[in-house]
C-alpha cells in the first residue's frame, strides 16, 4: 500500500501515518521527494487493512494499493524516474552511460590497456570481473583479491569509475572499499541473504536479471536491496534462457519499456552476454538504446582471441570504436546523448 502525502504535509502528519501502519504490524519505508513524501506500507497481508484507515488521516492526499509483489521498485512508490549517482556520473538521466571492459581481469597490462582505450572512446565506467562464478569448477575463476587491486589501480591512475561482480557476502568489505558499482550477477539475483547484506553498504548496486526470471521476480529482488535502505539500484537486462539456441540468451528488449512503465529504477543492457558472439553485440546494443535503455555494459578486450573468459562475445577495440560512433545518432534520435 502506498500513501501519498499532500505537498507541504507536516512531519507530525507523516509520523501519524507511520504510527498507524505500525499499529497494524506493518513495516514502513519513506520516500522523501522534493515536493512531497510517499509512505510505502510493507507486509504480506496489507490487504487486510482498510485503505480508509490511512485516507482519513490529516495530510494524506491519496492511498493506492499495490497488487504486485514488488513495492519499493514500483512507479506507485516513486512516480519520477530515479537517477543513481556513482562518483561524478548519473545513471538514468539524459546521458547514456557506457560501461566497458573485459569480462575477467587477467593482468595489469590487459586491464590498463583496455581501460585507457575505452575511456578515450567515451566509456565512463570500466568493467572487469575479479571473482568469476563459472559453470565449471575447472574454468578460470578470476584473479580474485589481486583482480580487485588492479581495478583499484585503474581507478586511481585514470580517474575512471569501476564496476565488478560480487559473488559472496564475505567479499563485501573488500569490494566496497575499492569498487564504485557493485554488480550482482544473474546467478545471484535471488540470493536474498547476499542482497540484504549488500544493501547495507549504501553503494550503487547493479542487479542483473536472472537466467529465467520474470520482470516481476526481478523487481521483487530489487525490493530486497531497497527495503534495507539502499535506493541506489540499477537494473541490468542481460537476456533470459528460452528454447532458442541461436544466441547465448534471448535478449528481452521488451523488458526495457515494461520496466520504464512499472518501475522508477534506471535500466541498462548487457548485449554481450545475450549475444554470445561479438557480431551480434552492436545490433543488440543499438536496439537497446532505441528502446530506452539508460546505458550499456559491454565486454571489450584488446585481444579477444586470447581472452581467458568469453572471448567470442567480446568486442575488440576497433569494433568498440565503430559501435560508439554508431550509437550517437541513435541516442540523439531518442532525445539522449552519449
Amino acid at each position: 500500500m502506498i500513501v501519498e502525502m499532500k505537498k507541504g504535509a507536516l512531519q507530525e502528519q507523516v509520523n501519524t501515518v507511520v504510527e498507524r501502519a505500525r499499529s497494524f504490524g506493518f513495516d514502513v519505508q519513506l520516500n522523501q521527494g522534493t515536493d512531497k513524501v510517499v509512505v510505502a506500507i510493507l507486509g504480506s497481508d496489507t490487504g487486510k487493512a482498510p485503505s480508509d484507515a490511512f485516507a482519513v488521516l490529516p495530510g494524506v492526499e491519496s492511498v493506492t494499493r499495490v497488487m504486485k509483489p514488488y513495492k519499493l521498485a514500483s512507479r506507485e512508490f516513486n512516480r519520477r524516474a530515479s537517477k543513481v549517482k556513482a562518483g561524478d556520473i548519473e545513471i538514468g538521466g539524459k546521458k547514456i552511460v557506457i560501461m566497458a571492459g573485459p569480462c575477467a581481469v587477467e593482468s595489469q597490462k590487459q586491464l590498463m590497456d583496455t581501460a585507457k582505450s575505452v575511456q578515450k572512446l567515451g566509456a565512463k565506467v570500466v568493467r572487469g570481473g575479479a571473482f568469476k562464478p563459472r559453470t565449471s569448477p575447472f574454468a578460470f575463476q578470476g584473479l580474485e583479491d589481486e583482480g580487485i587491486k588492479l581495478l583499484a589501480k585503474v581507478k586511481s591512475d585514470l580517474g575512471m569509475l569501476v564496476i565488478s561482480e560480487i559473488v559472496d557476502v564475505e567479499h563485501i568489505e573488500l569490494l566496497a572499499k575499492h569498487i564504485d558499482i557493485l554488480q550482482v550477477g544473474a546467478r545471484n539475483m535471488q540470493n536474498y541473504s547476499l542482497l540484504k547484506e549488500l544493501a547495507k553498504v549504501r553503494q550503487p548496486v547493479l542487479l542483473k536479471r536472472g537466467l529465467s526470471a520474470t520482470v516481476t521476480e526481478w523487481l521483487t529482488a530489487a525490493d530486497y536491496l531497497m527495503a534495507e535502505g539502499n535506493k541506489k539500484v540499477i537494473l541490468c537486462e542481460r537476456g533470459i534462457r528460452t528454447f532458442e539456441d541461436s544466441t547465448r540468451f534471448a535478449m528481452d528488449i521488451s523488458s526495457i519499456p515494461v520496466i520504464k512503465r512499472f518501475s522508477h529504477l534506471p535500466i541498462i543492457v548487457d548485449p554481450s552476454h545475450a549475444a554470445g558472439h561479438f557480431e551480434y553485440v552492436p545490433s543488440i546494443a543499438k536496439a537497446a538504446i532505441a528502446a530506452g535503455a539508460d546505458g550499456l555494459l559491454i565486454e571489450v578486450h584488446p585481444k579477444p582471441e586470447e581472452a581467458l573468459v568469453d572471448g567470442l562475445q567480446s568486442l575488440n577495440l576497433k569494433n568498440f570504436q565503430k559501435l560508439m560512433s554508431e550509437l550517437k545518432p541513435i541516442a540523439e534520435a531518442v532525445g539522449r546523448e552519449i
